[in-house]
């Protein structure tokens, strides 16, 4: 089994998205660019997030001249698998009929639960 991944904190969820939307290696910049409507921060909050995510492995930073680049070393399918499986486990208690229950009371419309029963039944997922 892989190495559990731990729940990364919602800011530096969010700097992960935008590195995992950018093209690889990332600069700061392009980064940057993709928080900018969603979840804008100075550029200090950003560079501290982005030395978090590289302690916790999540990217690596390879340095050039006065510049960096980020690199995502866990892809954002393995972190959602993860995720999935931790919330599965840890607050349905393993429980499938549980977690379609509470994926049912999430608000989804019905055409998103037909959608997802068609993926299930046709082993998209």
């Amino acid at each position: 089994m892989k190495e559990k991944l731990r729940r990364l904190p919602d800011a530096e969820l969010e700097v992960m998205q935008a590195i995992w939307d950018c093209q690889v290696p990332a600069a700061r910049t392009e980064i940057n660019e993709r928080l900018k409507e969603t979840h804008p921060m100075a550029q200090t909050t950003l560079l501290t997030v982005l030395t978090r995510l590289a302690d916790k492995g999540f990217i690596r930073i390879e340095k050039e001249g006065r510049s960096a680049r980020y690199i995502p070393l866990i892809s954002r399918q393995d972190y959602l698998a993860q995720q999935s499986r931790r919330f599965l486990e840890q607050l349905c208690g393993g429980s499938l009929p549980t977690f379609a229950a509470a994926l049912c009371d999430s608000g989804l419309s019905r055409e998103e639960l037909a959608e997802l029963r068609d993926l299930l039944e046709r082993g998209g997922l």
